[in-house]
């Protein structure tokens, strides 16, 4: 029994020490690691960790050294502190919405994979992904603070004096804005519905039509139908055609050939179709050209702004385009109104082909009462006036006939 009563003492004390050696180790390794951040601190070098912000990448060190912004995110400092100012939302995980919105904006702007972002900014390639999800969810989650119809009489007013001074007429001082579709080069779906996003110029794209104002804002966008649908078929199935509240009584939208002349349920003025007849309709459509050009800048400097998204195929799920087309045009809107604006490159505001016939059918005459009361309201050009009277010397020689 005594032997017994030893040997468990001597177990017992092994026990113990090995426990106060367990527990000496973990205090000195805690004091290392302390002695090591300390060391760190005195030498001004931050300990990296996976939730912080690595400062020392490029991309990074430019934007927090107050460096142009525009090189790496298509975008000026006063229009990114504008997003960053809208997108406070609570986060679900440690990452900053700076860092966030900084990925996503890179992202969009230079249109690389999810991978090249991953190692431009020093973050784990699931992380880029997630950001460009939720950040462009959230940007058209906003879409109406920055995409939105005049809510007044005032400002429905200062739109038409604007087109006024586009068109250089005043016949035109009742348009409340100008409609056309784009074509959005997409990589082509898989499955048998595939082959509907061809388009007539042999390459899968998704349609976005956009109403802007005389400012180059758009006010309206609607994304998502395959580009082979024709742009008068999805102006019938678009929001503001079949709400019918826009524009209001007494003015009308401007809109190119493709479309047809309504006043019924929005007015739409299109120009005259060739062969024209008369000057009457010749100097309607210069003007109306004039004005409605504005739409075509306004996809240009979209374009030219974000220009690996638009005029290369966009590398993405069917499903998540209208998401990053919404949001490019949030951004734009932005940057319009901080008057942040690029040169349109050349390309960028090609026009589209004459629509077909066959898809446009019979134009209808409820519009074209309308349109020829501002064809003859476009009078044509006054003979100058006369500064002096001109008279005749009287010949005093003699005449000579060759």
């Amino acid at each position: 029994m005594e032997a017994m009563k030893l040997v468990n003492i001597f177990l017992l004390w092994s026990e113990l020490e090995e426990d106060s050696e367990r527990l000496h180790r973990r205090r000195v390794e805690r004091r290392r690691r302390r002695l090591y951040c300390r060391s760190l601190y005195h030498q001004n070098v931050e300990a990296r960790h996976y939730c912080q912000i690595n400062a020392t990448v490029p991309v990074l060190q430019r934007f927090f050294q107050g460096e142009d912004t525009r090189p790496d995110f298509r975008l000026s400092r006063q229009a990114i502190r504008v997003l960053l100012g809208v997108l406070q939302t609570e986060r679900q995980h440690s990452w900053r919405p700076t860092m966030e919105t900084l990925v996503f904006l890179f992202w969009i702007a230079t249109g690389a994979a999810y991978r090249v972002v991953s190692r431009a900014f020093g973050i784990p390639l699931s992380s880029v992904q997630r950001m460009v999800h939720s950040i462009a969810e959230e940007v058209v989650a906003v879409r109406g603070s920055f995409i939105k119809l005049p809510s007044n009489d005032e400002e429905v007013k200062a739109m038409g004096e604007g087109f006024a001074l586009l068109a250089g007429h005043p016949a035109f001082a009742k348009a409340a804005g100008a409609i056309d579709g784009s074509h959005i080069q997409i990589k082509c779906p898989g499955g048998p519905d595939g082959q509907d996003y061809v388009n007539r110029k042999l390459y899968p794209s998704m349609v976005l039509q956009a109403v802007c104002d005389h400012q180059g804002r758009f006010i309206d966008t609607f994304v998502g139908f395959p580009g082979s649908v024709h742009d008068a078929r999805i102006l019938r199935n678009s929001l503001i055609y079949l709400a019918g509240n826009y524009p209001p009584p007494g003015y009308f939208i401007l809109g190119d050939g493709g479309y047809p002349c309504l006043t019924q349920p929005m007015a739409l003025i299109t120009p005259y179709k060739r062969p024209l007849r008369g000057m009457a309709e010749q100097r309607f459509n210069s003007h109306h050209s004039r004005a409605r050009s504005i739409v075509e800048r306004a996809f240009g400097m979209m374009k030219t702004r974000f220009r690996c998204i638009f005029l290369e195929a966009l590398e993405v799920h069917s499903e998540f385009v209208p998401k990053v087309v919404t949001a490019c045009a949030v951004l734009h809107n932005i940057c319009v109104g901080v008057g942040d604006e690029l040169p349109v490159e050349d390309g960028a505001m090609e026009g589209d082909d004459p629509p077909l016939e066959e898809e446009c059918g019979t134009e209808p005459q409820s519009g074209a009462p309308w349109r020829a009361a501002l064809a003859n309201a476009i009078t044509p050009l006054e003979v100058a006036p006369q500064d002096h009277d001109y008279f005749v010397l009287p010949v005093t020689g003699p005449r000579h006939t060759f």
